[in-house]
C-alpha cells in the first residue's frame, strides 16, 4: 500500500511591500519568523512590529517593573538585527491578555497606522500542533488579529478611530499565521538563518532565564532544526512556514 505524502509547501507571496507583525509578546518572532522577516527586508520590504505586552510577567526571578523594560529593550535590539526599526507596544498586562473589542481595537488601530498588505502572527490554536498547550496571550492575540484584519476596513466598527484620524484600510491581502500545525506556503530561510539567529540573541536575559544550555548553542539548535524540518516540505531548503488566509 502506498504511503500518503505529505502536500509540500507553496511559496509565499511577493507581489507585496508593506508587512505588519503582530504578537503577544517579545520574542515570539524570534521563534520562526525572523529569517522570513530579513529576507523581506533585503528585498525592500517595509516591515513593522506591534507586541500587545512588554513581556513583562516574563522572567521569574525580574519583578515586572524591572522586566518590561528590558524586555522592550532586547525587542528592539532583536528587530534591528533583521532590519525592522519601528516597533510599537500596546500595554496590555502580559498573561492576562483577553481577547475583546478591546483588543481588536488597537490592533486594528494599529493596522490603520501602518497600512500593511500582509499581516503575520503567531498561532491562534489552543495548542502545539496538538502536542503542547498553547499560552492564553497567543491564543488572543492571533484571533485578534485575524478579526481585526477585517475590523480595520470597517469605520461602522470602531467608529472613534475615524475621530482619531485614523481612516479606514481594506488594503489587508493576507494574514500569514506562524506556528501552525497545518501550513501552508513557506520562505526560504537559508539568507536570513544567521541574522534569525543572531536576532534570537538579543534576547538573552530571557533565554538564560529560560534554558540552562548556551544561549548561542539553544539559538542555533532551535532554529536550524526548526527551519530544516519545514524545509522538507520546501524542496530541501532550510525554510519558514505559514498557514496563509486570504482576505
Amino acid at each position: 500500500m502506498t504511503e500518503p505524502t505529505t502536500p509540500q509547501l507553496q511559496p509565499m507571496p511577493e507581489d507585496w511591500q508593506r508587512a505588519l507583525a503582530v504578537v503577544a509578546h517579545p520574542d515570539d518572532l524570534e521563534y520562526g519568523c525572523a529569517a522570513a522577516i530579513a529576507a523581506w527586508t533585503d528585498a525592500g520590504r517595509k516591515v513593522g512590529y506591534v507586541l500587545a505586552t512588554r513581556g513583562e510577567a516574563g522572567i521569574d526571578t525580574l519583578a515586572p517593573a524591572e522586566c518590561g523594560p528590558l524586555r522592550e529593550r532586547e525587542q528592539r535590539a532583536s528587530a534591528a538585527v533583521v532590519g525592522v526599526s519601528s516597533v510599537e507596544f500596546l500595554d496590555h498586562r502580559d498573561g492576562v491578555v483577553e481577547y475583546g473589542p478591546a483588543l481588536r481595537r488597537d490592533i486594528a488601530a494599529a493596522i490603520r497606522r501602518h497600512r500593511p498588505e500582509l499581516v503575520i502572527t503567531l498561532n491562534h490554536r489552543d495548542t502545539w500542533g496538538g502536542v503542547a498547550w498553547n499560552t492564553p496571550d497567543h491564543v488572543a492575540v492571533g484571533r485578534a488579529v485575524l478579526d481585526a484584519a477585517g475590523d480595520a476596513g470597517n469605520r461602522w466598527i470602531f467608529p472613534e478611530l475615524v475621530e482619531q484620524g485614523l481612516q479606514p484600510w481594506n488594503g489587508v491581502r493576507w494574514v500569514a499565521v506562524a506556528g501552525s500545525a497545518t501550513p501552508t506556503h513557506a520562505v526560504d530561510a537559508s539568507p536570513g538563518l544567521e541574522r534569525a539567529v543572531a536576532s534570537l540573541l538579543e534576547h538573552r536575559a530571557y533565554i538564560e532565564a529560560l534554558t540552562d544550555e548556551a544561549p548561542e548553542a539553544y539559538a542555533r539548535g532551535f532554529l536550524t532544526g526548526t527551519a530544516a524540518s519545514v524545509g522538507e516540505r520546501f524542496g530541501g531548503r532550510p525554510a519558514v512556514a505559514f498557514e496563509l488566509f486570504n482576505r
